[in-house]
């Protein structure tokens, strides 16, 4: 097998955890090949160099092995290979995120009437502070 589609390989690289999600994920601009954006029906071969953005996370991976088949874990990763730069930035964000996680707060309703209020006048006391 010389060259495979990529969105069949991250698929057998066990990037996703579907064909269509990973066409979707490339049709979005989340996967770049060298550098640029694709399409999903692109035929990689190895030694191509995949960025890859998953949730907070960018990879960037090396293509090692090429396969069609989905496969069991330890088998899929094998075929491709995270660069160095790439794990030490992944570990990197991480720490950040987990050392920031009170800094910020993700709410999943809208805030009330009080809220608002003293969102508006935090805004307003900074707004004040900088002039």
């Amino acid at each position: 097998m010389e060259k495979v589609r990529i969105d069949k390989w991250l698929w057998a690289a066990r990037f996703f955890k579907t064909r269509s999600i990973a066409k979707q994920a490339i049709e979005g601009g989340k996967i770049a090949v060298d550098g640029q954006k694709i399409k999903p029906s692109r035929e990689i071969g190895t030694g191509v160099m995949l960025t890859i953005r998953q949730g907070w996370d960018d990879k960037t991976v090396e293509v090692i092995a090429l396969s069609d088949q989905r496969r069991g874990a330890p088998e899929a990763q094998r075929l491709y290979r995270e660069t160095d730069g790439s794990i030490a930035l992944r570990e990197k964000r991480a720490l950040e995120r987990k050392a920031g996680l009170g800094s910020f707060i993700i709410s999943e309703q809208r805030p009330t009437k009080k809220q608002r209020r003293q969102i508006h006048r935090f805004k307003r006391d900074m707004d004040d502070q900088q002039d």
